[in-house]
């Protein structure tokens, strides 16, 4: 590798720059500090500002188009029924942990969205919050996995069924996630050679999930007094006393980088998309579902259907393309008349108060110079993403709604994340304009490594 020094990711999930630079940055003397010698900022996150892929992406300088990753489940090929699972094994370019033990360099990698199942890398590495517990095989190498139960008494890959009512316990494992992380983060960093070293934090993304509305007086379901008001501050308070005790374990030749995969903000509540389109005759059933499911247990006219989508943070929606899908009911030379029309309908929603929702609706063409696997035909932001995306459809399915349809659910994504770069070769200063595209050519930069053409970001530094 053609420079000295090592650098360090710490990854916080969901962090958003209005939380830790504004809010919070008096609660967060440590990242406050840091940040006044640091370029730091807001970093625009990928379409779409999704954990799977957004880690990915971040690690490898490449689009979700070039990775084929649309989300954590994406459609496996153009039939109606196949979704797969996005795991480690659906990254087919490199990420830096692979361009550093090419040049010869050791990386330890802990807790990165998109690592499960782990593979071997020349260094060590523990898999992400997709590994369904720690009695398999997460870590590499494989006794690695021993030796951080003996450390922890107890391996926490995420906080459990965080979509819950039951505020009280996943407030505790939240705080507990993230010590722990950080604890075996310290651990690692002291008793492992390492080039690079790069770990992520589910707990902040975990918090905004499960307690926005307490918080922030600008969500709609905000009520004061409530007994988890200062849980934001408390937490960020916490994380801040973390940050100061791993950075203790870093040499003054480690650059470091905080960074975020996408930022948050308060969720409106949720747009049922399947049920617009079948009110605009658009999706059509063959039979009536007696309750609210999702779209795969609904069996579904395909023959009369010209549109459906998956919901999530986002909305995707597909057409029913005659001579692609088995079933196809749009001609291809009308594909793009169609698409055009959705696209323009979908724009003008107004929210249930009869104002503009303000939704965006992306082609992925238009976002990425290469699209792999099968992407949505329609990327769709309800709301700028104020809006969740509800997939469900049923009898008494009305168009908006204000309960998720997955569990109980405050925040939704939004594009902006974070990022905070310090060392000694960094020029210091707020710095408007960066890309999560932009973090590992920058790295790639400040260790030495090659620049690989493919990549869409540039170096910062």
């Amino acid at each position: 590798m053609g420079r000295t020094g090592r650098l360090a990711v710490i990854g916080l999930d969901g962090v958003a720059p209005q939380l830790i630079f504004d809010r919070y940055a008096d609660d967060m003397p440590t990242l406050t500090a840091l940040r006044s010698r640091s370029l730091w900022g807001p970093l625009t996150s990928v379409v779409p500002p999704i954990t799977v892929p957004a880690w990915s992406c971040m690690m490898s300088g490449r689009s979700p188009g070039e990775i084929g990753i649309y989300g954590f489940r994406n459609r496996a090929d153009h039939s109606y029924e196949r979704l797969s699972i996005a795991t480690s094994r659906s990254v087919r370019v490199p990420r830096i942990w692979d361009m550093v033990g090419a040049a010869g360099g050791d990386s330890v990698v802990l807790g990165v969205p998109g690592t499960y199942p782990p593979s071997a890398v020349k260094g060590c590495l523990v898999s992400c919050f997709l590994a369904p517990s720690t009695e398999t095989d997460y870590t590499w190498p494989t006794e690695l996995g021993a030796e951080i139960h003996r450390l922890t008494n107890g391996y926490l890959l995420d906080v459990t069924d965080f979509r819950t009512d039951d505020k009280a316990r996943i407030s505790q494992q939240i705080f507990d996630l993230s010590e722990q992380r950080f604890t075996v983060a310290r651990y690692l960093a002291r008793t492992r050679p390492w080039t690079f070293f790069s770990f992520v934090d589910m707990g902040p993304d975990r918090l905004h999930h499960g307690f926005w509305r307490y918080c922030d007086p600008e969500h709609p379901a905000y009520r004061p007094g409530n007994p988890f008001e200062t849980i934001f501050r408390d937490y960020y308070r916490a994380l801040d006393r973390h940050l100061a005790a791993f950075l203790t374990d870093l040499d003054d030749d480690t650059t470091v980088v905080i960074a975020s995969d996408h930022g948050a903000q308060p969720m409106v509540g949720g747009f049922h998309v399947n049920e617009w389109l079948r009110r605009r005759g658009l999706l059509v059933l063959a039979e009536q579902p007696p309750t609210a499911v999702p779209i795969s247990q609904c069996r579904v006219d395909w023959r009369r259907t010209t549109a459906w989508a998956e919901g999530g943070y986002y909305g995707r929606i597909f057409l029913n393309v005659a001579g692609r899908e088995p079933q196809g009911t749009v001609p291809p030379s009308e594909y793009e008349h169609v698409r055009d029309l959705l696209s323009t309908e979908l724009a003008a929603l107004a929210d249930h108060r009869g104002r503009p929702m303000g939704t965006r609706v992306i082609r992925p063409e238009d976002v990425y110079p290469q699209v792999e696997g099968v992407p949505p035909d329609l990327i769709v932001y309800f709301g700028d993403l104020r809006w969740r995306a509800a997939g469900t459809i049923g009898p008494t399915t009305d168009l908006y709604s204000f309960e998720n349809d997955t569990g109980p659910d405050d925040a939704n994504h939004a594009e902006q994340g974070v990022l905070v770069l310090a060392g000694d070769r960094i020029d210091a200063g707020y710095r408007a304009g960066m890309s999560l595209l932009d973090v590992a050519p920058t790295i790639q930069s400040l260790l030495g490594l090659p620049a690989v053409p493919e990549q869409r970001g540039r170096a910062l530094a």
